[in-house]
Protein backbone atom coordinates (compact mmCIF):
# COMPACT_ATOMS: atom_id res chain seq x y z
CA UNK A 1 0.00 0.00 0.00
CA UNK A 2 2.84 2.45 0.99
CA UNK A 3 4.56 1.91 -2.59
CA UNK A 4 1.24 2.38 -4.01
CA UNK A 5 0.83 5.63 -2.65
CA UNK A 6 4.55 6.79 -3.19
CA UNK A 7 3.73 5.85 -7.11
CA UNK A 8 0.29 7.50 -7.18
CA UNK A 9 1.84 10.79 -5.59
CA UNK A 10 5.02 10.64 -7.85
CA UNK A 11 2.76 9.96 -10.92
CA UNK A 12 0.29 13.41 -9.64
CA UNK A 13 3.65 15.50 -9.03
CA UNK A 14 5.07 14.44 -12.14
CA UNK A 15 1.60 15.24 -14.53
CA UNK A 16 1.60 18.85 -12.63
CA UNK A 17 5.06 19.64 -13.51
CA UNK A 18 4.80 18.68 -17.21
CA UNK A 19 1.04 20.64 -17.20
CA UNK A 20 3.11 23.58 -15.95
CA UNK A 21 6.12 23.90 -18.16
CA UNK A 22 5.93 21.55 -20.94
CA UNK A 23 2.37 20.45 -22.18
CA UNK A 24 -0.71 20.76 -21.61
CA UNK A 25 -4.20 20.13 -23.43
CA UNK A 26 -6.92 21.52 -24.72
CA UNK A 27 -9.76 20.65 -26.61
CA UNK A 28 -11.52 22.96 -29.58
CA UNK A 29 -14.91 24.27 -28.82
CA UNK A 30 -15.49 26.31 -32.33
CA UNK A 31 -15.42 25.97 -35.75
CA UNK A 32 -12.50 28.71 -36.13
CA UNK A 33 -10.10 26.68 -37.21
CA UNK A 34 -11.53 24.01 -39.82
CA UNK A 35 -10.49 22.05 -42.10
CA UNK A 36 -7.61 21.47 -39.66
CA UNK A 37 -9.29 21.42 -36.34
CA UNK A 38 -12.85 20.11 -36.16
CA UNK A 39 -15.09 21.20 -33.05
CA UNK A 40 -13.82 18.72 -29.55
CA UNK A 41 -10.83 17.63 -30.87
CA UNK A 42 -8.59 17.55 -28.39
CA UNK A 43 -4.64 18.74 -28.69
CA UNK A 44 -1.72 18.93 -26.94
CA UNK A 45 0.04 22.37 -26.79
CA UNK A 46 3.81 23.18 -26.42
CA UNK A 47 4.80 25.22 -23.45
CA UNK A 48 7.88 25.81 -24.43
CA UNK A 49 6.75 28.56 -27.15
CA UNK A 50 7.86 31.28 -26.84
CA UNK A 51 9.36 31.44 -23.82
CA UNK A 52 12.19 28.77 -25.01
CA UNK A 53 11.47 28.09 -28.67
CA UNK A 54 10.50 30.85 -30.69
CA UNK A 55 7.62 31.67 -32.32
CA UNK A 56 6.95 31.38 -36.53
CA UNK A 57 4.88 32.48 -38.94
CA UNK A 58 2.05 29.91 -39.58
CA UNK A 59 2.66 28.22 -35.86
CA UNK A 60 -1.06 27.23 -34.46
CA UNK A 61 -0.87 29.22 -30.79
CA UNK A 62 -3.52 29.22 -27.73
CA UNK A 63 -3.19 32.52 -25.90
CA UNK A 64 -5.48 33.77 -23.37
CA UNK A 65 -8.62 36.09 -24.44
CA UNK A 66 -6.69 39.46 -24.63
CA UNK A 67 -9.66 40.94 -23.99
CA UNK A 68 -13.07 41.44 -25.55
CA UNK A 69 -12.72 38.29 -27.86
CA UNK A 70 -14.51 35.94 -25.97
CA UNK A 71 -18.36 36.21 -24.84
CA UNK A 72 -18.52 35.25 -20.91
CA UNK A 73 -19.25 31.70 -20.84
CA UNK A 74 -21.76 30.47 -18.15
CA UNK A 75 -19.78 27.47 -16.99
CA UNK A 76 -22.62 24.36 -16.87
CA UNK A 77 -23.69 23.36 -13.07
CA UNK A 78 -21.71 20.33 -11.27
CA UNK A 79 -22.12 18.85 -8.68
CA UNK A 80 -19.56 18.94 -5.66
CA UNK A 81 -18.22 15.82 -6.53
CA UNK A 82 -17.95 16.24 -10.01
CA UNK A 83 -16.35 19.48 -9.66
CA UNK A 84 -13.42 18.10 -6.87
CA UNK A 85 -12.49 15.76 -9.64
CA UNK A 86 -12.53 18.12 -12.56
CA UNK A 87 -10.23 20.71 -10.82
CA UNK A 88 -7.91 17.50 -9.49
CA UNK A 89 -7.65 16.15 -13.10
CA UNK A 90 -7.32 20.41 -14.56
CA UNK A 91 -4.21 20.52 -11.59
CA UNK A 92 -2.50 17.57 -13.35
CA UNK A 93 -3.28 18.67 -16.97
CA UNK A 94 -5.80 15.95 -17.33
CA UNK A 95 -8.81 17.84 -17.84
CA UNK A 96 -8.68 21.29 -20.19
CA UNK A 97 -11.23 22.93 -17.50
CA UNK A 98 -9.82 26.54 -18.83
CA UNK A 99 -10.50 26.09 -22.53
CA UNK A 100 -13.15 28.26 -22.86
CA UNK A 101 -10.88 31.43 -21.49
CA UNK A 102 -8.92 30.76 -24.23
CA UNK A 103 -8.50 30.58 -28.55
CA UNK A 104 -6.24 29.04 -30.80
CA UNK A 105 -5.36 30.71 -34.04
CA UNK A 106 -2.41 30.69 -36.52
CA UNK A 107 0.11 33.20 -36.47
CA UNK A 108 -0.05 35.56 -39.53
CA UNK A 109 2.00 38.53 -38.45
CA UNK A 110 5.20 38.25 -36.14
CA UNK A 111 6.21 41.99 -34.55
CA UNK A 112 7.24 44.14 -37.23
CA UNK A 113 5.54 42.42 -39.84
CA UNK A 114 3.53 44.44 -42.64
CA UNK A 115 0.34 42.10 -43.21
CA UNK A 116 -2.00 43.28 -46.19
CA UNK A 117 -4.99 41.86 -47.86
CA UNK A 118 -5.83 41.12 -50.21
CA UNK A 119 -4.04 41.50 -53.65
CA UNK A 120 -5.67 41.18 -57.38
CA UNK A 121 -5.42 37.23 -57.30
CA UNK A 122 -7.40 37.35 -53.15
CA UNK A 123 -4.10 36.50 -51.68
CA UNK A 124 -2.70 37.83 -48.61
CA UNK A 125 1.01 39.63 -48.07
CA UNK A 126 3.34 39.45 -45.33
CA UNK A 127 6.04 42.35 -46.29
CA UNK A 128 5.49 42.29 -49.92
CA UNK A 129 5.63 38.53 -50.40
CA UNK A 130 1.98 36.97 -51.59
CA UNK A 131 0.87 33.67 -49.39
CA UNK A 132 -0.50 30.50 -50.51
CA UNK A 133 -2.12 29.24 -47.61
CA UNK A 134 -3.30 26.04 -48.76
CA UNK A 135 -4.73 25.02 -45.18
CA UNK A 136 -7.52 28.23 -45.38
CA UNK A 137 -11.53 26.67 -45.51
CA UNK A 138 -13.37 28.69 -48.60
CA UNK A 139 -16.64 29.62 -48.33
CA UNK A 140 -18.43 28.28 -51.78
CA UNK A 141 -18.03 31.09 -54.19
CA UNK A 142 -14.99 32.54 -52.48
CA UNK A 143 -11.23 32.60 -53.16
CA UNK A 144 -9.97 35.96 -51.46
CA UNK A 145 -7.90 34.82 -48.18
CA UNK A 146 -10.58 37.43 -46.45
CA UNK A 147 -13.50 38.72 -46.94
CA UNK A 148 -12.27 41.94 -44.79
CA UNK A 149 -9.46 43.80 -46.58
CA UNK A 150 -7.01 44.86 -43.95
CA UNK A 151 -3.77 46.85 -44.01
CA UNK A 152 -1.38 46.72 -40.71
CA UNK A 153 2.00 46.50 -38.96
CA UNK A 154 2.32 44.22 -35.97
CA UNK A 155 3.49 46.09 -32.93
CA UNK A 156 6.57 45.23 -31.20
CA UNK A 157 5.86 41.95 -28.75
CA UNK A 158 2.56 41.16 -30.40
CA UNK A 159 1.14 38.85 -33.06
CA UNK A 160 -1.41 39.14 -35.94
CA UNK A 161 -3.59 35.56 -35.81
CA UNK A 162 -5.89 34.69 -38.04
CA UNK A 163 -8.48 31.23 -38.20
CA UNK A 164 -7.92 28.98 -40.79
CA UNK A 165 -11.71 29.12 -41.41
CA UNK A 166 -11.57 32.63 -42.82
CA UNK A 167 -15.13 33.59 -43.03
CA UNK A 168 -15.78 32.07 -40.01
CA UNK A 169 -13.37 33.22 -37.29
CA UNK A 170 -13.55 35.80 -35.23
CA UNK A 171 -9.68 36.53 -35.37
CA UNK A 172 -7.42 39.75 -35.24
CA UNK A 173 -9.66 41.22 -37.98
CA UNK A 174 -12.71 41.37 -36.29
CA UNK A 175 -11.33 42.57 -33.01
CA UNK A 176 -9.45 46.10 -33.92
CA UNK A 177 -12.26 47.92 -31.54
CA UNK A 178 -10.59 45.87 -28.43
CA UNK A 179 -7.92 47.01 -26.37
CA UNK A 180 -4.97 45.70 -28.50
CA UNK A 181 -6.44 46.54 -31.94
CA UNK A 182 -6.86 43.06 -32.88
CA UNK A 183 -3.36 42.20 -31.85
CA UNK A 184 -2.36 39.30 -29.44
CA UNK A 185 0.34 40.08 -26.74
CA UNK A 186 3.37 37.15 -26.86
CA UNK A 187 3.09 37.31 -23.64
CA UNK A 188 -0.58 35.92 -23.53
CA UNK A 189 0.30 33.06 -25.36
CA UNK A 190 0.15 29.49 -23.64
CA UNK A 191 1.94 27.83 -26.10
CA UNK A 192 2.01 26.30 -29.81
CA UNK A 193 -0.49 23.23 -30.49
CA UNK A 194 2.09 20.59 -32.13
CA UNK A 195 -0.40 17.64 -32.12
CA UNK A 196 -4.26 16.27 -32.12
CA UNK A 197 -4.35 13.24 -29.38
CA UNK A 198 -8.38 12.67 -29.93
CA UNK A 199 -10.21 11.08 -31.01
CA UNK A 200 -7.63 8.87 -31.93
CA UNK A 201 -8.75 8.72 -35.87
CA UNK A 202 -7.60 12.10 -36.07
CA UNK A 203 -3.89 11.47 -34.49
CA UNK A 204 -1.80 13.80 -36.47
CA UNK A 205 0.94 16.73 -36.48
CA UNK A 206 0.17 20.17 -36.97
CA UNK A 207 2.09 21.90 -39.66
CA UNK A 208 3.29 25.63 -39.33
CA UNK A 209 3.43 25.24 -43.19
CA UNK A 210 7.00 26.53 -43.92
CA UNK A 211 7.28 26.80 -47.69
CA UNK A 212 4.08 29.00 -47.53
CA UNK A 213 6.12 31.91 -45.46
CA UNK A 214 9.68 30.53 -46.70
CA UNK A 215 9.90 34.20 -48.99
CA UNK A 216 8.93 36.25 -46.18
CA UNK A 217 12.21 36.06 -44.03
CA UNK A 218 13.12 35.49 -40.64
CA UNK A 219 12.59 38.76 -39.15
CA UNK A 220 9.76 41.43 -39.53
CA UNK A 221 9.80 43.86 -42.03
Amino acid sequence: MRDLVVIVVVAVVASFLIKTFLVRSFYIPSESMENTLQVNDRILVDELVPGVIPLQRGDVVVFKDPGGWLETAVAPPQGPIAAAADQLLSLVGLSAQDANDHLIKRVIGLPGDHVTCCNALGQMSVNGTPLDEPYVLHQPGTTAASGTPFDVVVPSDDLWVMGDNRYNSKDSRYNTDQRDHGFVPIKDVVGRAFVISWPLGRWSVLSNYPDTFAGVGKNGG
